[in-house]
């Protein structure tokens, strides 16, 4: 320990800058551009310190932190999630987004920590191959892993963009789409037999998604507001709380089925559908829950020897509209985004109820 009034002992190291102790821990004091700064550089190794200082250097000689105060710490994970995480909720992104952001990035940082990295610029091709590993050990479906790993992706790029790291230690690393999987798609005769042995109470909703092909939180989030009788149409929107998949506002003109199932339902409440009344709502106004759905919808299917879940009544539409000749931009604009690629999937399901109506024909 120095006695009170010694002179610290300073040692030149780079271009602007000398290293010197307190304690034990090494500081930098840099003369750049006419300022002044000194800070600790949070090691007890003089080798480490130097490391630091050198590299330090060298981003002010590339111009990488020309207009900001010289910073000697390595980022965490942990700080840059949290940074971008807030970025995101500055920028809008869907409630539905931000949780699945939270999710894998906690999953991320508890993988990261038993790997024993702390540091953003440690998560290389190494650290994401045994991301994928871990999640392959577990059953977890290959477009789950990729879409986990875009993530991972989207924080590295996020740190580079915002200068929180020198380089992009993913660099070249290609995240491979895998093929997309066989979705089942119902027959209009399979939808009808489902509707026939669904519980009743669900059967409305089920038979509103197969005749609009709404995604099911579009319906649960569905107001009569948004029901337009006047210009016979349903307008998709986003709401305090929620909003569309893609932010977008949508209209799907009603047809006379989904008016029939409009005008059975009661209008006592703001939401167009509602789940069963129970001790917590003994008023019946709450919104539907879409996990009560989906195991009403697999006992049926079950009972039937189908495959699918409620997304299906979504493919079933689509695949319908597509067999039924309408173009692909008015099908876009009753469904919302649907890319090409996803498009020639649905018609390559139009293309198995082709080949049924042909044998239909024959038989």
């Amino acid at each position: 320990m120095k006695n009170k009034g010694e002179k610290q002992q300073f040692e030149k190291i780079g271009e602007f800058t000398s290293i010197y102790k307190r304690g034990e821990i090494w500081w930098a004091n840099q003369q750049y551009q006419g300022k002044q700064t000194r800070r600790s550089l949070k090691t007890r190794s003089k080798k480490r310190a130097g490391q630091l200082v050198f590299a330090h250097e060298r981003q002010l000689r590339e111009g990488i932190f020309p207009n900001r105060d010289p910073e000697f710490e390595r980022i965490t994970i942990e700080q840059v999630i949290e940074k971008f995480l807030k970025t995101c909720e500055v920028e809008g992104r869907a409630v539905k987004t931000l949780a699945k952001y939270r999710q894998v990035l906690t999953l991320i940082l508890q993988i990261a920590i038993q790997s024993g990295l702390k540091y953003v610029d440690q998560i290389d091709p190494q650290f994401v191959d045994d991301y994928r590993a871990s999640r392959k050990r577990i059953k977890r479906k290959p477009k789950t892993i990729f879409n986990e790993v875009n993530i991972i992706r989207q924080l590295i790029l996020y740190a580079k963009r915002r200068s929180l790291i020198d380089k992009d230690p993913l660099e070249g690393y290609v995240n491979r789409e895998p093929k997309n999987s066989p979705q089942p798609c119902w027959t209009e005769d399979e939808v009808e037999t489902i509707l026939e042995n669904c519980h009743e109470i669900h059967q409305p909703v089920f038979r509103f998604l197969a005749e609009t092909g709404v995604r099911i939180g579009e319906l649960k989030w569905l107001t009569w507001e948004d029901i337009d009788h006047e210009k016979n149409l349903i307008h998709i929107r986003p709401k305090d709380g929620w909003t569309t998949k893609t932010g977008n506002v949508r209209s799907i003109p009603i047809s006379e089925t989904a008016k029939t199932i409009l005008n059975s339902l009661p209008r006592k409440h703001r939401w167009v559908f509602t789940a069963q009344a129970s001790k917590k709502y003994p008023l019946g106004d709450h919104q539907i829950s879409e996990r009560r759905l989906l195991e009403s919808l697999k006992r049926t299917l079950k009972k039937l020897d189908l495959q699918g879940h409620l997304h299906t009544f979504r493919h079933y539409f689509i695949s319908r509209a597509v067999v039924k000749g309408i173009s692909e931009p008015m099908i876009r604009k009753w469904v919302g985004h649907v890319d090409a690629e996803t498009l020639k999937h649905y018609t390559h399901i139009a293309d198995q109820f082709s080949q049924e109506a042909m044998r239909k024909l024959q038989g």
